[in-house]
């Protein structure tokens, strides 16, 4: 008889997802997760394998849970972990240079203890705010399937439910997760019509309390190549804290 606490399925995501009372619970059942077979056998390769740079430690192998304070003003909703990354630490943007921009970013606006994020037991804090993902594990090549987004949606829709009384601010970092937040939301307010397309910048008020950010995703490439830079970063950041009441980053 299979464990009625491990997701093997969609069905059984859903029922784990939208049974947890709280986001411990939330947690424990997204780190048990095996409902997408192509994703679970990957996370698990790369976390045999390794890379070289790490081949003396013992990597996370797991769906990765959110981070973050469970009574969030803001929520950031990523793409997937990397699989050298989040797959290896077993914290969100935690162990790569998307996390690397990220924390820098959220430590200049005073939404993070320190600039740095290397590990689960680093000692960083989130302030105000919450780490989610529209999928939880490792996809090759950072491409999660569509298919692969909706089975684990019901995770990213109990996160926001849980969240949603203090919630004010949804910081989306790239298209994938932006296709990922509505049917997410759908449940909680009336989605706007149409559904806004994604563009760095584009703020989309959901009722009179709540606002989407959208900020381009803090990939090597989009950093790299400029498309990002730290002080657009830092607007949608800062332009989030504000609307959520949070008042300007202190120095």
């Amino acid at each position: 008889m299979s464990d009625r606490r491990v997701a093997e399925g969609p069905e059984d995501v859903a029922r784990l997802a939208g049974s947890a009372p709280d986001a411990s619970a939330l947690e424990a059942g997204i780190v048990g997760c095996r409902a997408c077979p192509r994703l679970v056998a990957w996370r698990e390769e790369v976390a045999a394998s390794k890379r070289r740079a790490y081949a003396d430690q013992t990597y996370w192998g797991r769906p990765v849970p959110g981070f973050g304070v469970e009574h969030p003003a803001i929520m950031i909703v990523g793409l997937a972990p990397s699989a050298h990354g989040a797959n290896r630490t077993g914290r969100n943007f935690t162990g790569d240079r998307s996390g690397d921009v990220l924390f820098a970013a959220l430590h200049r606006t005073g939404l993070a203890k320190l600039p740095i994020s290397v590990s689960r037991d680093d000692g960083n804090q989130l302030l105000h705010t919450r780490m989610s993902a529209a999928v939880r594990c490792a996809p090759p090549d950072n491409k999660p399937t569509a298919a692969e987004r909706d089975t684990c949606l019901p995770w990213l829709v109990r996160d926001l439910e849980l969240a949603w009384p203090s919630l004010r601010a949804v910081v989306v970092l790239g298209g994938f997760g932006w296709q990922a937040l509505w049917p997410a939301i759908a449940g909680l307010v009336p989605l706007p019509t149409p559904l806004p397309r994604f563009g760095h910048g584009t703020v989309v008020d959901l009722d009179e309390r709540r606002r989407v950010f959208g900020c381009f995703h803090v990939s090597p490439q989009n950093v790299n190549t400029g498309r990002l830079t730290p002080s657009m970063l830092d607007e949608v950041l800062t332009t989030a804290r504000t609307w959520a009441g949070l008042g300007p980053p202190a120095g």
